[in-house]
């Protein structure tokens, strides 16, 4: 979309979700939107100030449709930086088609996914990083994935990477400048403090990267895989944890041959659990697929919960299955259990924490001790935290370009192949703000957006 049709396109769409509730939100958006609701609302609203709402009847012709609520933003002060009306009707599915139908014939037309948005972006009412952030908000579901998104929409994300930006542009400049001075030979940018810059925001990009892990569990769920040998306990636990019979429980080992996946929301983070199939020389072929599938499982999982049978599985069974299961040394918790049917748990490691299963106290301890494991993982508690893949991949490509200015700078390359390596890194830097965007780019982002945001 170009600025020509922002200024001449008027947009509506039905912004509450699909279905009949007590009432519904219908958004309009652009230079004749007050107009065009003027058309078809009853009370003179033409010259009305902005932030106002004003009572009336929506009519076709004579014939009455509804009475509403008609909500006036005056531009540059909305959402999407135009003139917007915001009408307020009853939930009934005739009534919202209806005024969307009136608002058609009048001149408006159906606003694209994510349409809203982007105009806000175009007009300059907030970046790229922030308009992404409103469709993690729209689909959080955990106070932790709200707290991020929140924190990206009002510019945390935003605010971090403009002073990347403004401190590498200010040096840039200088690098660029002594190209037009080629011949005189001089150095307009001190070497030894862009060297140290560059560190810094090695530094910092990393940093930025390190959090996306942490952030991208909270936005998606922590995965929490629940391994260990069979008839160890797993699938008790794992109803125990959810606090309803959602695995099959059986005291014939091998039960689970498959993964079994549910949700659960632990002090306002969301945790995957996965029960997977216990681990064993498999007695045939379908066993055997279950317990590939865990191997997988673990490897893509945020915390391992390795439980074992406390009366039957020896020490060195228990740490022979960790080495074998956790390779990749994922933050583990290691459970034993079934300690209700020992004499005495004076032999368990200090470090395994001693439950049984099946005792609601306990899930409740597991659950704490899973939430506390989570929040270690976090890089930095003050430091902004990323959690969309595009701006991941965006700084690991700026980090690699700025790695080639630092290399450039001990090599002590010409201030032509240092300019190069910095407008590379500005450049993806700036692709996460919209500082530079394509039109393919923004499609592909705004598409994803629901009808009417």
């Amino acid at each position: 979309m170009n600025k020509a049709n922002l200024e001449t396109d008027n947009i509506c769409a039905i912004s509450t979700p699909q279905g009949i509730g007590g009432v519904a939100l219908i958004r309009i958006s652009g230079n004749k939107a007050i107009e065009i609701v003027q058309s078809i609302f009853s009370k003179e609203i033409n010259n009305e100030a902005g932030y106002s709402i004003h009572f009336g009847s929506i009519f076709e012709n004579k014939n009455e449709i509804d009475q509403v609520l008609v909500t006036i933003f005056r531009n540059p002060h909305s959402f999407t930086g135009e003139d917007t009306v915001e009408i307020t009707c009853h939930g009934s599915l005739f009534i919202q088609h209806k005024i969307i139908e009136l608002l058609i014939n009048n001149g408006a037309r159906i606003a694209k996914a994510g349409e809203f948005s982007q105009r806000a972006f175009l007009n300059g009412k907030m970046d790229l990083s922030q308009t992404e952030a409103i469709a993690d908000l729209i689909h959080s579901s955990s106070a932790a994935a709200h707290n991020i998104a929140m924190n990206q929409m009002k510019g945390g994300f935003s605010n971090e990477l403009k002073s990347l930006r403004e401190k590498l542009i200010s040096f840039a400049s200088l690098v660029e400048l002594e190209l037009d001075f080629a011949e005189e030979d001089v150095e307009f940018a001190d070497r030894k403090q862009l060297n140290e810059l560059v560190e810094k925001l090695v530094c910092h990009v990393n940093q930025l990267k390190n959090s996306f892990k942490y952030g991208n569990a909270i936005k998606n769920g922590v995965e929490t895989v629940i391994v260990g040998r069979p008839n160890s306990g797993k699938s008790t636990l794992l109803n125990s944890l959810l606090n309803e019979d959602r695995a099959l429980v059986s005291n014939i080992p091998g039960t689970t041959r498959d993964t079994i996946e549910e949700i659960i929301n632990i002090n306002g983070v969301e945790f995957r659990l996965i029960d997977t199939a216990g681990v064993r020389d498999a007695t045939d072929n379908i066993e055997k697929m279950g317990v590939e599938r865990t191997i997988q499982k673990i490897k893509t999982s945020s915390i391992l919960i390795y439980l074992y049978d406390a009366q039957k599985t020896k020490k060195e069974e228990v740490q022979k299955d960790i080495e074998v299961l956790n390779q990749k040394e994922i933050p583990a918790l290691i459970i034993a259990n079934k300690i209700d049917l020992l004499n005495s748990d004076n032999d368990i490691q200090k470090n395994h924490i001693k439950l049984s299963a099946k005792e609601e106290k306990d899930a409740q301890i597991l659950k704490n001790e899973i939430h506390q494991l989570f929040l270690e993982q976090k890089v930095d508690e003050q430091g902004v935290v990323i959690s969309n893949l595009r701006h991941f991949e965006a700084l690991e490509m700026a980090s690699i370009e700025l790695q080639k200015v630092k290399e450039g700078l001990e090599n002590k390359l010409s201030g032509d192949f240092l300019a190069m390596d910095i407008r590379q890194v500005l450049f993806h830097i700036g692709s996460i703000t919209g500082d530079i965007s394509s039109d393919e780019l923004l499609g592909n982002i705004f598409t994803n957006f629901c009808i009417g945001k």
